[in-house]
C-alpha cells in the first residue's frame, strides 16, 4: 500500500520581525494547515527563493520612498519579483502604484491593499492640516519663532469656515471621513470621482471629468484620490489657475497627482493662499525644493498615516484574507 504523499506547506514570505510577531496568527488563520516562512535573502546574497504568498508588512518598507529605495527593502521586493511560484501579495499600505507591485500585477500576481486601515489617521492629518491653514498657524508659529507679538487682528483676520466650499477628489475610506467632519464645520462639500452617482445626501457629486466646472467656486481642494490614469498630473496649471484667488490646497494622496513646478508657481504668484503637503513628487523632497522654505505652505514627510494602532489593523486584514485563501 502507497502511503500518501505529505501535503505540500504554504511558503509564505515574511520579514523576521513579521514572522515573529505573527506566526500564532497566521497558524490560527490557517486553521492547521501546513505553512513555512521563507526569508528574503541577505543584503549580497543572489539566491532566489519561492514563496506562494508574501506580506510586505511596515517594517519592510522602513524609510524607503517609491523614489528611494533602501537595501533591505530592496532585497525584499527583488525577493518577491524572482520568486517563480508567487500569487498573492497583500502590502500594508493603502495604495499600490509602487513600480515593483505594477511589475508584480503585470504578471499576473494579486495585489491586496490595506485601504482603510489608516483612513482615520489620514483624514485626521488631512484636517489639521486643513485646520492649521485656516487659523494662518504659520503664520503664527513664525511669530513665535521670532519672538514676536503678532495678533491676527493687525493681519487680517480669517475667514470663516462655515459657508466656505471644499472640494475632496477622491471618496473612499479617507475622502469620505474628511467631507463628513467638513459637512459638521459648516462647509459645502462636492465631490469629485470616477463615477458620477450621488456620494450621499447634500453632497454634489462629479467625475474628473468635471472638475474644472467645480474649481472657480473651490475654497479648499483637498485630495484624496489613488494614483490612476485619471489623476495622474490633474491638478496641473490649467486646474490651479482656475480656482479662486485666496484658495488653498491639502494633498494626502499622491504627490504625482499634481503638477508640482505649477503647485510652487501657484503659491509664489498668491493664486494659492497656501498648501498642506504630505506627498511630493519626488520623495524624500529634495533639499532644494522651494516647498521647503513657503511660508505658506505646511510640509510633512509622507507621515499622515503613521499611528500606533496601523499594524494591528492591517494584520488583521493580512489574516483575514489569509483565511479565505487557505480553505
Amino acid at each position: 500500500m502507497t502511503a500518501s504523499p505529505s501535503p505540500t506547506p504554504l511558503r509564505i514570505l515574511l520579514s523576521a520581525a513579521a514572522a515573529r510577531a505573527y506566526a500564532k496568527d497566521i497558524d490560527a488563520a490557517l486553521e492547521g494547515r501546513l505553512w513555512t516562512v521563507v526569508p528574503a535573502p541577505a543584503v549580497g546574497d543572489d539566491t532566489v527563493v519561492d514563496a506562494d504568498i508574501a506580506f510586505v508588512s511596515r517594517d519592510v518598507t522602513g524609510l524607503s520612498t517609491k523614489h528611494e529605495l533602501q537595501p533591505a527593502t530592496a532585497r525584499f521586493y527583488n525577493a518577491m519579483l524572482q520568486a517563480p511560484s508567487l500569487r498573492w501579495v497583500h502590502v500594508h499600505s493603502a495604495g499600490a502604484d509602487r513600480p515593483v507591485y505594477v511589475r508584480l500585477r503585470e504578471r499576473g500576481v494579486t495585489v491586496t491593499t490595506s485601504s482603510g486601515a489608516n483612513a482615520a489617521v489620514v483624514a485626521q492629518t488631512a484636517l489639521a492640516g486643513l485646520l492649521a491653514l485656516a487659523r494662518q498657524f504659520p503664520q503664527l508659529m513664525a511669530a513665535q519663532r521670532e519672538r514676536r507679538w503678532a495678533p491676527l487682528i493687525g493681519s487680517g483676520l480669517p475667514r470663516d469656515l462655515d459657508g466656505q466650499t471644499a472640494t475632496i477628489v477622491g471618496w473612499g475610506p479617507i475622502g469620505q471621513q474628511i467631507g463628513a467632519v467638513l459637512k459638521v464645520l459648516g462647509l459645502k462639500v462636492v465631490v469629485v470621482r470616477q463615477s458620477a452617482a450621488q456620494a450621499g445626501p447634500d453632497y454634489e457629486t462629479t467625475t474628473f471629468a468635471g472638475l474644472a466646472d467645480v474649481l472657480p467656486r473651490t475654497d479648499w481642494l483637498v485630495l484624496a484620490c489613488p494614483l490612476t490614469d485619471d489623476t495622474r498630473g490633474l491638478i496641473d496649471a490649467a486646474a490651479l489657475a482656475r480656482l479662486p484667488g485666496g484658495a488653498r490646497l491639502v494633498n494626502v494622496s499622491r504627490g504625482e497627482v499634481v503638477d508640482e513646478a505649477a503647485l510652487i508657481a501657484a503659491l509664489r504668484d498668491g493664486q494659492l493662499a497656501g498648501a498642506y503637503l504630505d506627498v511630493y513628487a519626488h520623495e524624500p523632497l529634495p533639499v532644494d525644493s522651494p516647498l521647503w522654505d513657503m511660508p505658506n505652505v505646511i510640509a510633512t514627510p509622507h507621515s499622515a498615516g503613521f499611528s500606533d494602532g496601523n499594524a494591528a489593523r492591517v494584520v488583521q486584514m493580512f489574516l483575514t484574507r489569509l483565511r479565505e485563501w487557505g480553505r
